[in-house]
């Protein structure tokens, strides 16, 4: 099996390190100095008490690699239309792509049953460059839970969680996906082939497209903001407007509002992605995580007011940070 990150960066540095180690042939596509370090020293993983080293291939030119079996795609969402064209080299005709991206996947319409099968999203996908350029055919889903981070170039430090679970659009157990599940497993992480994955994407999504822009007009925590009345009523309500889109597209949320916020509270002191990237001055997921929702609304004919008016604040305020990349419609 032959396995490319493509986007070595925290969580496809820590998924390539435990496939690497398992024995899986890896390979990374990386940049700047990370990639020198992984080039010189190998790419190191910690996780608590263990730690430990493997020396993958890693370029930042996937031509050098050749036709893989599975490419992670491990990047920002924003980022991934940009690279479609150097992504081919990696494509066989089997090739298999992992969305290990946040937010509402490109291909959500793919193999849906229902009204809206085989629609595309503009707001994460501009110009179907992914549909038309990867293919839909290739998506596997996967949802990231777990937290990792890079802690110097070269080194990776997985800060909490473990829990990646993947699966196929149209809902089968593929052998491809079970094929993949057994070798994550094997690496250590805890990765099931589940047969509804878009529920499984809500349920993290749900936190993400509420809590984080929130986050980011306040400046808050996980904690502050699911203790403060005045902005967990805001996200309350825009989670509730989720809900219901969901719930329209065949979601099944197995917990409510109140205990999904009840356990972003529980995380404490969490800084958001979104605020992060703020802080930073780097681009945010703004339109995976909120945007694209009230798309989905559009699509389904439920209103999304509160949504609506969170994220047209938080795109003014990353506009004035220079950090919301406009997308590109050609």
């Amino acid at each position: 099996m032959k396995v490319c990150i493509y986007g070595a960066g925290a969580i496809g540095g820590q998924v390539g390190a435990m496939l690497a180690r398992s024995g899986v042939d890896v390979s990374l596509v990386a940049r700047g100095p990370h990639l020198a370090a992984i080039r010189q020293d190998g790419l190191t993983l910690i996780n608590g008490d263990d730690r430990f080293t493997v020396r993958p291939a890693a370029t930042d030119n996937p031509a050098e690699l050749g036709p893989q079996d599975y490419v992670f795609v491990a990047l920002k969402a924003h980022s991934v239309p940009g690279i479609v064209d150097q992504m081919q080299p990696l494509f066989k005709d089997d090739t298999a792509v992992v969305t290990a991206v946040n937010g509402i996947p490109w291909w959500y319409f793919h193999a849906l049953q229902g009204p809206h099968e085989g629609q595309r999203l503009q707001s994460v996908d501009p110009g179907g460059r992914q549909w038309d350029g990867i293919g839909p055919e290739r998506a596997i889903g996967c949802v990231v839970w777990q937290a990792a981070e890079i802690a110097d170039p070269g080194v990776i430090r997985l800060t909490y969680g473990d829990r990646m679970p993947i699966g196929e659009p149209d809902g089968s157990l593929s052998d491809r996906v079970k094929t993949l599940s057994k070798a994550l497993v094997g690496g250590g992480m805890k990765s099931p082939a589940k047969k509804d994955i878009r529920s499984e994407i809500w349920m993290k999504l749900w936190g993400n497209l509420s809590f984080n822009p929130v986050s980011m007009l306040t400046h808050a925590t996980l904690e502050q903001l699911a203790s403060d009345p005045d902005t967990t009523g805001t996200i309350r309500a825009m989670m509730v407007e989720a809900q219901e889109i969901a719930e329209k597209l065949g979601v099944r949320f197995p917990i409510d509002v109140d205990r999904r916020i009840k356990g972003a509270k529980s995380v404490g002191a969490h800084r958001t992605s979104m605020l992060q990237d703020l802080e930073l001055g780097r681009p945010m997921e703004l339109d995976a995580l909120t945007g694209v929702i009230i798309e989905l609304g559009q699509h389904v004919g439920v209103p999304t007011p509160t949504i609506d008016l969170v994220y047209g604040l938080a795109r003014l305020r990353a506009r004035q940070a220079g950090s919301y990349p406009e997308p590109s419609h050609n």
